[in-house]
Formats: C-alpha cells, structure tokens, sequence
C-alpha cells in the first residue's frame, strides 16, 4: 500500500470545461446484463450525499466538503438548483452525479463519479452520457459546465472531452490533504 499521509501537501491542476451545445449523441442503452436504476434523490440526507462523496472521492483527495457544517451541507443540497442522481446496481450504489442550475441558463456538472468496485464494467460512459443529457433536458439551458483535476482518475480529463466538452481554462493549485490517501487505489 503506498500512502500520501494527512499533512502531505500536494500540488495539482484543475482544468475547467464547457459545452455549448446539446451533443449529437443519443440517450445510451446501459450494458448489456445490467439490473442498474438511476434514481434521483428527494431532500437526501447528509449522511447520504456524504457517504457517496466518500466513496468514490476518497481516493482522489475529495475533502472540501468535510469542512463545511452539516446545515450548510444540508442547505447546498436541498436547494432548489441542486439535483442528485445515484446510480444503484446490485443494491448498492455504483457511482453519482450532482447537477447544480448556476442561474443565466448555465447548469453545472458539480459532482461526477464511480466507486472503485464499479470501475470498468460500462457504466461510467453510460453514466457520464446520462448526466450530461439530463442536464441538457432542462428548460432553459445554453451551457453545460464541468471541472475536473489532476488529483481525479487519470481519465477523467479524457473522457469529459471525448463527450464534448471543451477545455476554457487551467488553474494551478496546492492542497494539504486532511486524510490519508491510498494510492495503490488509484489507477495508474
């Protein structure tokens, strides 16, 4: 096991991306042999939301959010812009994605992502197409939007592109990471 100990500063990239435009493609079928339901959540709980960000963030330094008071959490996330989508399978959730309404037609693709044992199988691509047609599918937008950093999957970049977004900027950033962070989890 290779750790990045809590205390570790760490530097990384966030590149910010845009689509301004509904892409071509169509809704996507799931994989072949797949039982999964995409399910939108009604006032979730903290400890919900919590525990997907956890899940699929842990291993890619997501902490912002831990700092930030449990009303405050509970506020973002029972806000009439913010939606929360979790993709179960299984029984258990196989990744999530949050859309947040930015006002002035802009809808942003706030949270994006897989737990590690659902890495691999096809949903991802299926998810990832599903969000950003979702996002499209509301009244009123012009601009769909999305970040993403050098800490996230290594293809996280890649595949955000290859789905059209386009990059519009770079920002360079350091971090010292309040919890330890398992690199051997983290695919190379």
């Amino acid at each position: 096991m290779t750790l990045q100990k809590a205390g570790t500063k760490v530097d990384y990239t966030v590149t910010y991306l845009e689509m301004n435009a509904c892409p071509s493609f169509d809704w996507p079928h799931l994989p072949l042999g797949s039982t999964a339901a995409l399910l939108r959540a009604e006032n979730p709980p903290v400890w919900w939301f919590l525990t997907l960000y956890d899940a699929v963030g842990r291993d890619y330094a997501w902490e912002d959010i831990h700092t930030w008071e449990h009303a405050k959490i509970k506020g973002w996330l029972t806000q009439d812009t913010m939606t929360l989508y979790t993709l179960l399978d299984h029984g258990w959730p196989q990744g999530f994605f949050m859309l947040e309404d930015q006002g002035d037609g802009i809808c942003d693709l706030a949270y994006f992502g897989m737990v590690p044992e659902a890495v691999g199988r096809g949903l991802g691509s299926w998810l990832l197409k599903t969000a950003i047609l979702t996002a499209w599918d509301r009244d009123g937008i012009r601009k769909l939007t999305v970040n993403t950093c050098t800490l996230d999957h290594r293809r996280a970049l890649a595949l955000y592109q290859k789905n059209g977004f386009m990059p519009v900027r770079r920002e360079e950033n350091s971090r010292v990471l309040t919890r330890d962070r398992d690199l051997s989890r983290v695919p190379s």
